[in-house]
């Protein structure tokens, strides 16, 4: 976990990674945005998993 207490999450799946503190502006989600507090119907951009497969990074 960073310093800042932000978490980077990844995909069980298809390995694409989540960063709290940097969010998805692109896609809509501001930095800041933790994965919890993502809408339930939110998917992996990369695979169209859904969020209850994102486990944290141990990077």
């Amino acid at each position: 976990m960073a310093d800042d207490g932000w978490r980077i999450w990844q995909c069980g799946i298809c390995g694409d990674l989540y960063d709290e503190a940097a969010g998805m502006p692109d896609q809509g989600i501001p930095p800041g945005t933790r994965l919890e507090d993502l809408p339930d119907t939110w998917i992996c951009p990369m695979c169209g998993s859904p969020k209850g497969v994102f486990i944290p990074y141990e990077g």
